[in-house]
């Protein structure tokens, strides 16, 4: 049983650093293809639409191979599911072009209380004093560390909810099709991935359009911004299974809570790598989140044990009741038994 315990902690770290790295070196990737400094491939939507045509060959190799196994889920809901994926990264992308930057990380920081608020309505889930308080403290200090000048304007504000009622409608949606189809992390994102990236693929050139002003057809590529695409889209394979994973076996909150940790990496990394400035409030906000998300690792943990010093005494009750039923039935049908002990030998 400890044994257990320790390899499936050993594959929820796992699936954290997985998650982290591969997040902020696409970030990195995307930063030096994406800049005017580097190769001014100003196409996200475009590129979010390869990113998923890569994991779709992947999933598909996967499964024509053997490695995966393909299970059953209704394509309506796939469907539904990849379209509000997709809503939820175009909405990300007008949400940056027509607000300013400090509104847009607001919008961003928003999602975890939007989350919880639709946990609870749609699965009435509810968390503990401690978590709450811990999300707050993160929110706070991301929020200290990232939000500058803030500018509101009612486009903007709109898209903004749309991508963060989207965006969390799809990372609660992950768990829920996982545990309703008994699907594996992989194999979900293996049937979504295709349709994800045959909308963006065909969508994305416009949007992108509407967004620089420039056409994907009149970029000239160089073999430097070949190779950046090629690291980006290697290293969305690896974002995109491990968000699966994580959401799969935590929850769409824990991830979002991961999601900031991003942030603070980001920023970090930036700093050393780009020559970012990082100021005395940079600093105190990271530090501020760094500490409430080691206060939420905590009351998560800490809710965990006290369900599981909770369910033994449910359940003793639940099996007493079990036994006056089964004796009930015992004394009122003792031929059935009998029939089915002759029938199973």
């Amino acid at each position: 049983m400890e044994g257990e315990k320790k390899s499936s902690a050993i594959s929820d770290v796992g699936a954290w650093a997985m998650n982290v790295v591969s997040s902020v070196g696409i970030i990195m990737a995307n930063k030096q293809l994406m800049s005017n400094n580097g190769y001014a491939f100003s196409f996200a939507s475009s590129l979010t639409g390869f990113h998923f045509a890569v994991t779709a060959i992947v999933g598909l190799v996967s499964n024509a191979t053997g490695y995966s196994a393909s299970k059953y889920v209704p394509m309506w809901e796939l469907i539904w599911f990849s379209l509000v994926a997709n809503m939820s990264i175009t909405g990300m992308n007008f949400s940056l072009m027509l607000n300013s930057v400090g509104f847009y990380q607001i919008s961003k920081l928003s999602m975890i209380p939007v989350v919880c608020v639709m946990e609870w309505i749609l699965h009435n889930k509810h968390y503990s004093r401690e978590v709450k308080m811990s999300v707050v403290v993160v929110v706070i200090g991301v929020g200290v560390c990232t939000v500058t000048d803030v500018k509101v304007n009612l486009k903007g504000f709109m898209c903004a909810c749309i991508a963060v009622l989207s965006t969390s409608l799809q990372q609660i949606s992950i768990g829920s099709l996982q545990k309703k189809y008994s699907i594996g992390s992989f194999e979900l994102l293996s049937k979504t991935a295709p349709i994800q990236a045959l909308f963006l693929l065909i969508l994305g050139p416009f949007v992108d359009y509407y967004l620089s002003g420039k056409l994907i057809t009149n970029y000239k590529m160089s073999s430097g911004a070949i190779l950046c695409i090629l690291l980006s889209c290697s290293l969305a394979v690896f974002c995109n299974v491990s968000q699966y994973l994580c959401i799969g076996r935590f929850s769409a909150v824990s991830f979002q809570v991961l999601g900031h940790m991003k942030t603070v990496c980001v920023l970090t990394l930036g700093w050393l790598l780009f020559d970012s400035e990082l100021t005395f409030k940079n600093i105190m906000g990271m530090v501020i989140a760094v500490v409430g998300m080691v206060i939420y690792s905590w009351a998560v943990e800490a809710e965990k044990q006290s369900n599981a010093k909770t369910l033994p005494h449910a359940k003793n009750s639940l099996t007493e009741e079990e036994i006056r039923l089964l004796k009930d039935g015992i004394e009122k049908s003792p031929l059935k038994d009998v029939e089915l002990g002759e029938a199973q030998g």
